[in-house]
């Protein structure tokens, strides 16, 4: 159990003893290892444990975002995580653990969006993670042994299993813990639901804007990219000791003409089938879930994934006229099919085959956009995550109106209804129907939060109809 030692928060781990800071009613812990630094011959190979430790640490201060060409201040020693929780309670407290997203190429937990406090006031414990992205986190190459591929997801089932040996000591539930995440996050903890390596090691989840449909890379174009990345690297390049600054060199190079190349892959182990296709099988968790996807998923620079993507389906621009009747412009027709194929579509089939295994199931569309903002929307991608979070005037996150702090309010407390029963439902918010049998989900407007049977469902289902021509 935590406890305060003076006027800081302090918890015993098998890494140490821990002394983290407190602001208002939350203590925070930030930058604890999860497992050994991947650096040297630890590179490319599954995170390693850390040494145990009776000694005291602050964790005060973030560690460093994982390596990425963006950012500068980070590195390849970045496998920590952030523990925050309400200040003076007794556990055990339900736990949520948020995986950041970034397409495996960017990001980081310590963007100040992602900060747990408002969560943690209302009586949970929040964790918040970083994993190996980019080339880093998930090249295959035949010269490295262990060379499966998908170091990021194995560093995310290492924080898992540390959150299992150690949260207890932060005053968290082991055997209560909620996964929840956007865009590769949800991703990831789709794959995560369909290891056998991280059953048990969480109870719940929650994803956000899952692109439910995308096919995985197989080992041999993996490789074949791995490959292209060594030549890049140079010919006499040793993987495992070239210079940090010349990885992101050929990472940013290979990136220009191979937008995906560094995402999850199949390695016959982690990762054995794409996801829409497990969850059909019936292979993922049977554990209650929340799913669902933004009305408008466009922004964050995308414009070449809408010409993609409407170029690999085939539809005339008349097709999308008949779809989308309603729409003149055709970069919104684009905006509309894009949101629609990636995300609504695939989302409502993962909800279904989810509902189907027996699994308490609930799906919502976020449709609502900050009053602020209403004159302007701009891409819609990842505008959930501030009403989650209910973070304020930092990078990624505008000023609320009280309209906009009410619907915050009603979609945390969702969230953490869900994570402390596995089901989002309670006193003062609207009902939310079990997606189960019928394609029932919640759906947040600019006028309500209400369920009811999805506006969309006839266009999606002429889509995938469209789609199988």
């Amino acid at each position: 159990m935590a406890q305060p030692v003076g006027q800081f928060p302090f918890a015993l781990t098998r890494e140490g003893q821990m002394l983290g800071a407190v602001e208002g009613e939350v203590a925070s812990f930030k930058g604890l290892a999860y497992a050994a630094p991947p650096v040297g011959a630890l590179r490319w190979r599954p995170p390693q444990p850390t040494p145990e430790s009776s000694e005291m640490q602050t964790a005060y201060t973030y560690g460093a975002p994982c390596l990425q060409p963006a950012l500068k201040a980070s590195s390849e020693d970045c496998l920590t995580l952030n523990v925050f929780r309400p200040f003076g309670v007794d556990g055990p407290l339900p736990v949520m653990m948020f995986i950041h997203g970034g397409g495996f190429i960017s990001g980081t937990a310590n963007e100040r969006l992602f900060d747990g406090a408002k969560l943690a006031q209302a009586g949970l414990i929040v964790v918040t993670l970083n994993y190996r992205l980019g080339a880093l986190g998930w090249l295959a190459h035949p010269a490295l042994s262990q060379g499966s591929g998908n170091y990021g997801l194995m560093d995310q089932i290492a924080a898992l299993q540390w959150v299992h040996d150690n949260i207890a000591a932060f005053g968290g539930d082991p055997g209560n813990v909620t996964l929840f995440g956007s865009d590769a996050g949800a991703t990831s903890i789709a794959l995560l639901m369909l290891s056998a390596q991280s059953q048990g090691l969480f109870q719940k989840a929650i994803l956000q804007s899952v692109p439910g449909r995308g096919r995985l890379r197989s080992a041999q174009e993996a490789e074949a990219v791995g490959r292209q990345f060594a030549a890049a690297l140079g010919p006499q390049a040793d993987l495992r000791a070239a210079e940090p600054r010349r990885l992101l060199a050929a990472e940013s190079r290979l990136l220009e003409t191979s937008r995906h190349g560094f995402a999850p892959m199949m390695d016959g182990d982690l990762v054995t089938e794409d996801i829409a296709a497990g969850f059909a099988a019936g292979h993922q968790g049977c554990i209650p879930v929340i799913i669902g996807s933004n009305d408008d998923e466009t922004g964050f620079g995308n414009e070449f994934e809408i010409k993609e993507e409407l170029a690999s389906s085939g539809m005339t621009s008349d097709a999308l006229r008949r779809l989308y009747p309603d729409i003149v412009r055709p970069s919104e027709l684009a905006a509309r099919f894009y949101t629609d194929k990636v995300f609504s579509e695939p989302t409502r089939l993962l909800a279904r085959l989810h509902a189907a295994s027996g699994a308490s199931t609930f799906r919502y569309r976020f449709a609502y956009v900050p009053e602020a903002r209403r004159a302007n929307p701009e891409g819609g991608h990842g505008r959930e995550l501030q009403f989650i979070f209910g973070v304020e005037g930092v990078p990624g996150a505008g000023i609320f109106s009280r309209g906009d702090r009410e619907v915050a309010s009603r979609m945390r407390s969702y969230w953490i209804n869900f994570a402390r029963s596995g089901d989002p439902n309670g006193p003062d918010l609207p009902h939310w129907d079990q997606a189960a049998g019928r394609d029932r989900l919640l759906l947040i407007t600019n006028d309500r939060i209400a369920s009811g049977d999805d506006p969309f469902a006839d266009r999606l289902d002429r889509l995938t109809g469209e789609s199988k021509n």
